[in-house]
């Protein structure tokens, strides 16, 4: 199931300091962004081993999760807000904010075989 973690942040006059430290429960093999993104969405699958971390570093977008039990959304409005998604959360990402940044933190590196199109059927 999807887990929304708050990062922690530092803030002070001279701005924010935002740490990714001991909160992510796996090794990073890999970190994409997705940015410049019109009115499309994104996603829309999900995986057999790769566990993710969604942090939308600029802007805002919405996540939808569905792990074949709860249906969900996840407003990532601010840098400090990580969504944590497991390899059985089919997911979609939409309504990106004009400078939205997404960036993902993944478990496994690229391998077309672990992604999984098809959504659950109720």
């Amino acid at each position: 199931m999807a887990e929304l973690l708050n990062l922690k942040t530092f803030t002070d006059k001279r701005g924010n300091l935002t740490v990714i430290e001991k909160v992510i429960p796996f090794d990073i093999k890999r970190i994409f962004y997705i940015y410049g993104v019109d009115d499309s969405v994104r996603g829309g699958h999900r995986h057999h081993q790769t566990i993710q971390a969604a942090i939308c570093i600029k802007g805002s977008c919405t996540i939808f999760n569905h792990n074949h039990v709860l249906k969900e959304e996840f407003l990532l409005d601010t840098p400090d807000k990580c969504l944590l998604i497991q390899p059985e959360d089919w997911h979609q990402m939409h309504s990106f904010s004009e400078d939205a940044i997404l960036m993902v933190l993944a478990s496994e590196f690229f391998d077309a075989a672990d992604y999984i199109y098809d959504p659950y059927h109720d």
